[in-house]
C-alpha cells in the first residue's frame, strides 16, 4: 500500500471575518493550512489562528502574486487553494482523501466543480455552474497566472476531474456584487490601458449586449428565475464598465486648477 500523501491548503485573506471560519472548518482535517493575510483590520487573522499557526502577514501585491506566494509556502505533497468565501463540500473531502491522498493518481492536478449560492438559491445556469476550477495540484507542478483580478492556476502536467464540489458563497447581496464589479473593472481597465488596448463605442455597446445574451439565453440563466436575470444584467454592466473606464483613462486630462 502506498504511503498517504500530505495535503496543504492555502487561502489569501483581507477582512474576511464573516466567511473564513466556515472555509477553514471545511478543511480543518488537512495536514497544513497556510493563510496569507493582507493586514486585515477585522478579526480575520485572529480567527485564522484558531485553525493554524501559519498565518503570514504580507502587503497586497495583487491576486496573482499573492496566491503564488501562498503556493510557494506550502510543504505538502498536494496543495489545495481556496478563496475565503469558499468551502470544500463533504463529498469533495471524501473524494480527495480516497482518490488523491490515499491513492496513486497519475494526474498532477484536479479540477473541481464550483457551485455558487446567491440571492437565496443555488445558481445552476448562466455559466455559473458547473464552474470548473483547477484547485488541487501536486506540489511543484503548477503556478498562478492570468491577469488580476482574474487569476488562474496553471498546470504543467496532466489534469483530471473530481466530482465533489467547491461551495461558493459568492456575494452578500446585489450591493456587494456591484462593489466587486466596480473594483474589478477598475483593475482590468488599468491593465488594458497599460497594455495599449483601446476602447470604442462598438466595444462599449457590443460587448455588454453579447454578455447578456450569452449569460441569460445561451447559457440558460433564465432558468434561475429573477436571480438569473439580475446576474445577466450585472454581468453585462461589468463588461460595459471595463470599456467605459478604459475610455476614461484614454481621455484623462489633468484636473483644472481653481
Amino acid at each position: 500500500m502506498s504511503k498517504r500523501q500530505r495535503l496543504s491548503v492555502t487561502v489569501i485573506t483581507l477582512n474576511e471575518e464573516h466567511t473564513i471560519p466556515a472555509c477553514l472548518q471545511s478543511v480543518a482535517w488537512a495536514d497544513e493550512i497556510i493563510i496569507v493575510d493582507s493586514f486585515s483590520t477585522d478579526r480575520t487573522a485572529e480567527l485564522c489562528r484558531q485553525y493554524t499557526d501559519k498565518v503570514i502577514q504580507r502587503q497586497w501585491p495583487g491576486h496573482v502574486r499573492q496566491k503564488q506566494y501562498a503556493l510557494e509556502q506550502a510543504s505538502g505533497d498536494w496543495i489545495l487553494s481556496l478563496d475565503a468565501d469558499e468551502r470544500l463540500s463533504p463529498e469533495a473531502t471524501e473524494e480527495i482523501r480516497r482518490t488523491v491522498l490515499n491513492g496513486s493518481p497519475s494526474a498532477d492536478g484536479f479540477i473541481l466543480p464550483r457551485q455558487s449560492y446567491y440571492l437565496g438559491r443555488w445558481i445552476r445556469h448562466g455559466g455559473w455552474y458547473p464552474d470548473y476550477k483547477l484547485r488541487l495540484v501536486r506540489r511543484g507542478t503548477a503556478s498562478w497566472g492570468g491577469e488580476d483580478p482574474h487569476d488562474k492556476l496553471l498546470l504543467t502536467g496532466r489534469a483530471a476531474k473530481l466530482q465533489g464540489r467547491i461551495i461558493h458563497y459568492v456575494y452578500a447581496g446585489i450591493s456587494d456584487q456591484l462593489r466587486t464589479v466596480d473594483a474589478f473593472s477598475k483593475i482590468t481597465a488599468e491593465q488594458w490601458h497599460s497594455q495599449g488596448r483601446r476602447s470604442s463605442l462598438v466595444l462599449m455597446l457590443g460587448k455588454p449586449l453579447a454578455r447578456f445574451l450569452e449569460c441569460y439565453f445561451w447559457k440558460c440563466g433564465f432558468l434561475d428565475g429573477m436571480p438569473g436575470l439580475i446576474i445577466a444584467v450585472i454581468t453585462s454592466y461589468y463588461a460595459f464598465l471595463k470599456f467605459a473606464k478604459l475610455w476614461e483613462l484614454q481621455h484623462a486630462t489633468p484636473r483644472a486648477q481653481a
